[in-house]
C-alpha cells in the first residue's frame, strides 16, 4: 500500500483494520482472555504502520535493515498478532491457539516465540527505553532501518519513557518515533482522573522531540504524520483515539481495559464490525 495513491491507501487500510477488529473479537472470545478496548483503539495504527508505512520482509523476520516495532503496550497483543497475520509472519489459524496452555501466544507478546516480535513486552513504561537503545545500536551499525515504538497514554505516568525521552532527545535519534495511543483511559479510570498528562504534545516539545497530534482512526492522518520528512529530533505521534472503536457498547467504557466479552456480546460486536 505504501506507493498507492491516497484514496486507494486509504481504503485498503480500513478494509484491512475492519477485518483486524473482528479478528481481534473473535480471539478474545474464544480464548476468554484480552484487552479488548485497548486492541480496538490501536488497530488503526497498527494498520497503517505494517500495512503502509514499515519496511519489513515477514520472509526474513531476522533481516537486519528491517524497521522495528515495539509494542509498548504489551497488553494488547491480540492486536499486534492479527496484524502479523495479514503481513504474513505466520498462519492465522495459530491465533485459535491464543492463551493455551504452551501457546507461543501469550497475553503479552514473545520476541523468542512470536516471528515480528521485536521485544518482549509486558511492563508498562519497558517500550521507549528498550526502542531507543534499539535506535543507537542501529545507527552505531550504519544501518537505515527505523524503530517506531506504539505506547499506551497511562502508561506514560511512568518515569522511566521521559528518561528515555531526554536521551533520545540528547542523542537526535531522528530515526525513532514514538506514538502514543491517545484514548484517555487505563485500567480502572480516565488518564486524567489517575495522574494528568495534558498538555502531552507540549511536554515532549519540552523533552526535545517533535510532536504531532492527529485523529488516530484516520488511516491518512496517520501516514502523513509517520512519513513526513525528518529533521533531526525524534518524533512523537499523539493518536487521539477511542477504546473499544467501533463497537457502541465498548467505546470509551472503562471496564473494557480487560473486560472479555461474552458470546452474545461477540455477536453484537462482529454485527456492528460487518
Amino acid at each position: 500500500m505504501a506507493h498507492a495513491d491516497r484514496d486507494t491507501a486509504a481504503a485498503a487500510l480500513a478494509a484491512l483494520a475492519g477485518d483486524i477488529r473482528r479478528t481481534v473479537i473473535s480471539t478474545i472470545a474464544g480464548a476468554g482472555l484480552g484487552h479488548t478496548g485497548g486492541d480496538l483503539s490501536v488497530t488503526d495504527i497498527l494498520t497503517t504502520l505494517y500495512g503502509a508505512v514499515l519496511r519489513i520482509d515477514p520472509a526474513r523476520p531476522g533481516w537486519p535493515d528491517r524497521d522495528r516495532l515495539i509494542l509498548s503496550k504489551g497488553h494488547c497483543s491480540v492486536a499486534l498478532y492479527t496484524t502479523l497475520t495479514t503481513c504474513g509472519y505466520f498462519p492465522a489459524e495459530r491465533l485459535r491457539a491464543f492463551a493455551a496452555p504452551m501457546s507461543p501466544l501469550n497475553g503479552h507478546p514473545s520476541r523468542r516465540a512470536v516471528p515480528g516480535v521485536e521485544t518482549s513486552t509486558g511492563p508498562l513504561g519497558h517500550g521507549l527505553p528498550v526502542g531507543v537503545g534499539v535506535a543507537v545500536g542501529l545507527r552505531l551499525r550504519g544501518s537505515p532501518a527505523r524503530t517506531v515504538v506504539v505506547l499506551g497514554d497511562g502508561e506514560l505516568q511512568e518515569g522511566s519513557n521521559w528518561e528515555a525521552a531526554m536521551t533520545a532527545a540528547h542523542r537526535g535519534l531522528a530515526s525513532l518515533t514514538a506514538v502514543v495511543d491517545r484514548n484517555g483511559l487505563q485500567q480502572g479510570a480516565r488518564t486524567s482522573d489517575t495522574n494528568g498528562l495534558e498538555p502531552l504534545a507540549d511536554k515532549w516539545r519540552a523533552f526535545g522531540w517533535e510532536a504531532v497530534e492527529v485523529d488516530g482512526h484516520d488511516h491518512l492522518a496517520l501516514l502523513d504524520a509517520l512519513t513526513a520528512p525528518r529533521g533531526d529530533r525524534p518524533r512523537c505521534v499523539i493518536a487521539r483515539t477511542v477504546k473499544g472503536r467501533g463497537v457502541s457498547f465498548m467505546e470509551d467504557r472503562v471496564e473494557w481495559h480487560h473486560k472479555v466479552p461474552d458470546a452474545e456480546q461477540a455477536r453484537l460486536a462482529l454485527e456492528e464490525l460487518r
